[in-house]
């Protein structure tokens, strides 16, 4: 990840990267996205960009193990999230889903991963608090709610499975209203130059569907230059 490529991909939406991961492979049917409707707490921020912490979570029961257990995993899971290499993303599996009960995402704790420098959170939970959330820290769940349950993390750096998508410890992940994707390791160097290419496609149709004389004949002659142009 360089400077330049993390502008990059703090200036475009999630389905343009995903469009882009298309472009690198040259071929349709990458996977590696959230499945179904999610909800954003800061929709029209910049997305969150960055490498996954990875945990699970539970809060619909009250954990089974001693409460000293209980401390001491909570305590390496805030290490671990105030140790990642920047960028980082919280990326946190409920356990409970679909049915999710206890919202880890509030205010202290939204603020406390802020302060530790990361960039948002991905979470197929709960979140709450939407009034005093702080800015620029986004979170992506999959539910709003009043209570935390029994909420506490049952595993760190494992890999998760959030909305029909798997995330590895690491890999890079990138997430806003649309949902979120998960980036192959092997085709982050050449997603910058895929999304020009993408925008340059992009612009073949755009362009001239913005003039005041478009029709259906300038229509279709851009729709024939786009076509030979995309993947």
């Amino acid at each position: 990840m360089t400077p330049e490529l993390l502008e990059i991909l703090r200036g475009v939406d999630t389905p343009t990267v995903c469009n882009a991961i298309e472009v690198v492979q040259g071929r349709r049917g990458f996977e590696g996205f959230s499945r179904g409707t999610v909800l954003c707490s800061a929709p029209h921020e910049k997305p969150m960009v960055g490498y996954a912490r990875t945990a699970r979570i539970a809060a619909a029961k009250p954990p089974a193990e001693p409460a000293a257990a209980v401390r001491a995993r909570r305590m390496h899971y805030y290490r671990y999230m105030a140790s990642a290499p920047r960028p980082a993303v919280a990326v946190i599996e409920d356990e409970d889903f679909p049915d999710s009960v206890g919202a880890y995402w509030g205010e202290i704790n939204a603020t406390v991963h802020k302060g530790f420098g990361l960039a948002g959170a991905l979470t197929n939970g709960v979140m709450r608090d939407l009034g005093d959330l702080p800015d620029a820290f986004p979170i992506v769940a999959g539910s709003v709610g009043p209570s935390h349950g029994f909420v506490h993390v049952t595993a760190v750096d494992i890999p998760v499975t959030i909305f029909g998508m798997t995330v590895r410890p690491g890999q890079l992940v990138h997430a806003d209203r649309h949902g979120a994707v998960a980036v192959p390791d092997e085709i982050v160097g050449e997603l910058g130059a895929a999304i020009g290419r993408l925008r340059d496609t992009e612009r073949l149709v755009l362009e001239p569907a913005r003039r005041a004389d478009f029709d259906f004949t300038a229509f279709e002659a851009a729709w024939a230059r786009f076509e030979a142009a995309r993947t």
